[in-house]
């Protein structure tokens, strides 16, 4: 390929045999970026770059653009991929310039010219005036500096490899570990994070060497160093501003925020759960077009777990077009391979299920693009942890000496106080740790569930302090503020925008987030945290706020989400069980858990409370699945 030089170049293209996409209006689909930055002599060529492209799984179109030279290449399906002379650039997502020079140059030459412009200007400043939700690399040959970064809420992933020979990196980790150089092993630590928190949390990852980008985070490598920063800190004051005035500030951004992520009528649908957040997002999409929006809700033939007529109620209420889809046994029995596949880590989301059948529902629609309500609860204090914790911190107001003299001796010798004393030792906690408490591998001693070859090997410790150092991060906030920061990246950015990117990517739509919007998220972070949560009312201020726009039956729902009630039916459906006990027969050959526990767990699913057991033999199952299915 020959070698660019003064203006700005487009990069080779490839087809990639068996992949379609539609375009969006704007021309932009969901995609992934790769490539490599070497010190030393290349360990990988061309025909390697083509292979990384394609181990990602995306939903882009059927075109791989690539462009290697020595020491370095970039590869990229659905972003955008450009050069000059031996300074390359690529960034995928839906990326926005604040400066108005670059946001035309975006449009007029495509988003990896502006990435480029930027970067001549500002170097690695150049993410300070950038927005929306991207995932960027610039490799400059010249200074033998190369730069990663993802937006500030996490939306889009990249992982790396960095040592003092190069730096690997890519979208997705199935692009790195596919590169000559990289060694692919598996982390014991990453197993023992996975079962924590059902998931691997970034900066880590499931593979020894390879690392996750958190949430508005950035690197720089630059003679064989790797520096990581965080260019981005979410500002959680607690504004005065009158309450009507707030709300009237709230309706704009949503009205701002679905009408910048959606596209035309006739290729765009809607998640719809029938909660607060999705109902919100139907609402506005159908006022800002004159045909019925569609919405795509998913329900269960299982007591407690459907919700169907809450999604019924909203779409009535609203005039938008409902598809329903009811998910079954045997559709969760063909997905678990197809789902463990396309996670490049292990993820124990069983949310993941619904989500996956309710993208494909409107992909065979022949939508192009669902928005989703996700964040709403993680910026508007309606999880009901925080409520809880927010009990447990009265007892930090109560004079110590009370406490030990009166309060404590009662509680711990008196008979019949059984509920004051577990209320006492629980809020004796410290946070985050108290946020823990019911976590499944604090209900029993760790000796009891893993093999002692095992505990050796990893830090028991390492989850806390993994969430010790995001709750550092989140300052001097309020109790409240600083659950929602700790949320920001442990329930978003590593698990729920997790399950639904990778799970549109499968059904081959793609996903995008109007809440999740920097100016209403910031917004957000400055409503009073006694306006967010009034005394036990979760989402008081939200609440309140759509009044009048959301369908009281909507107002009222308690959250709920695309629940799976796999626990339900692996006791009463006999494939489904018969699948689960194979995948934890076969665990037990790994070693990593006690068999008695195995067995004991199997028991107490049998005979005691099927939901609760069967949260993690879900877990389980789908480790040994995902193992399993990427050669582990």
């Amino acid at each position: 390929m020959e070698n660019g030089h003064a203006s700005i170049r487009r990069a080779q293209a490839v087809r990639i045999p068996g992949l379609t996409g539609g375009i969006l209006r704007d021309g932009k689909r969901m995609g992934a970026i790769c490539g490599w930055f070497t010190r030393e002599g290349d360990t990988a060529n061309e025909s390697d770059l083509g292979a990384m492209g394609r181990a990602a799984v995306s939903e882009a179109p059927d075109v791989l653009w690539t462009t290697h030279l020595p020491h370095q290449a970039l590869a990229a399906r659905g972003g955008d991929l450009q050069r000059t002379g031996t300074l390359l650039a690529a960034i995928e997502g839906h990326p926005r310039w604040r400066d108005a020079e670059l946001a035309r140059l975006a449009r007029d030459q495509g988003p990896a010219a502006a990435l480029l412009e930027a970067y001549r200007r500002h170097a690695d400043g150049l993410v300070e005036h950038l927005t929306g939700d991207f995932a960027l690399a610039v490799l400059d040959g010249e200074r033998r500096h190369a730069l990663l970064a993802i937006d500030r809420l996490g939306i889009r992933p990249l992982a790396f490899a960095a040592d003092a020979r190069g730096l690997v990196f890519g979208s997705q980790i199935a692009s790195i570990i596919t590169h000559p150089a990289i060694d692919v092993r598996g982390r014991p630590q990453a197993l023992f994070d996975y079962l924590y928190f059902h998931m691997v949390p970034s900066p880590e990852t499931f593979f020894e060497g390879i690392e996750k980008l958190r949430p508005g985070e950035m690197l720089s490598y630059q003679d064989g160093r790797a520096e990581r920063r965080f260019y981005w800190h979410l500002d959680f004051s607690e504004s005065r501003r009158p309450e009507k005035a707030l709300a009237a500030e709230l309706h704009e951004h949503l009205r701002r925020g679905v009408d910048a992520c959606r596209g035309e009528p006739t290729t765009t649908g809607a998640f719809l759960s029938g909660g607060l957040d999705s109902s919100t997002v139907v609402g506005v999409l159908q006022g800002l077009q004159d045909q019925p929006a569609d919405a795509y809700a998913i329900g269960f033939e299982a007591e407690g777990f459907d919700e169907m007529e809450y999604a019924r109620a909203t779409a009535d209420h609203f005039g938008a077009r409902l598809h329903q889809y009811y998910v079954t046994p045997r559709d969760v029995l063909d997905a678990i391979p197809r789902v463990a596949r396309a996670y490049d880590e292990p993820f124990g989301n069983a949310s993941a299920i619904p989500a996956y059948y309710c993208a494909r529902q409107a992909r065979e629609d022949g939508k192009t693009l669902l928005l989703a309500g996700d964040g709403g609860d993680e910026i508007f204090a309606g999880n009901a942890r925080y409520a809880k914790q927010k009990l447990f911190a009265l007892y930090d107001r109560v004079p110590s000496l009370l406490k030990s003299l009166v309060i404590e001796p009662l509680a711990f010798h008196l008979p019949g106080l059984g509920k004051v004393r577990s209320y006492i030792e629980q809020a004796k906690v410290p946070m985050p740790e108290r946020l823990e408490t019911y976590n499944f591998l604090h209900r029993f001693a760790l000796e009891e569930i893993f093999a002692p070859e095992f505990l050796a090997q990893v830090d028991t410790e390492m989850p806390l302090e993994l969430q010790h150092q995001r709750w550092a991060r989140c300052g001097e906030a309020s109790l409240v503020k600083r659950m929602l920061c700790l949320d920001h990246k442990f329930t978003l950015a590593d698990n729920d925008l997790r399950k639904v990117n990778r799970m549109c990517e499968l059904a081959g739509i793609e996903v995008r987030y109007p809440l999740l919007q920097e100016e209403l998220v910031e917004f957000a972070a400055g409503i009073p945290s006694d306006l967010l949560l009034k005394g036990q009312h979760l989402r008081h201020f939200y609440r309140r706020a759509m009044r009048g726009f959301l369908a009281e039956k909507t107002l009222e729902k308690h959250k709920h989400g695309f629940g799976l009630p796999f626990g339900l039916w692996m006791k009463d459906y006999a494939p489904l069980k018969a699948f689960a006990h194979q995948r934890l027969e076969e665990a037990k050959a790994r070693g990593y858990l006690n068999d008695a526990f195995i067995s004991r767990i199997i028991e107490a699913h049998e005979t005691g409370h099927a939901t609760y057991y069967g949260v993690f033999i879900w877990v389980l199952v789908m480790l040994e699945e995902w193992m399993q299915a990427h050669g582990q």
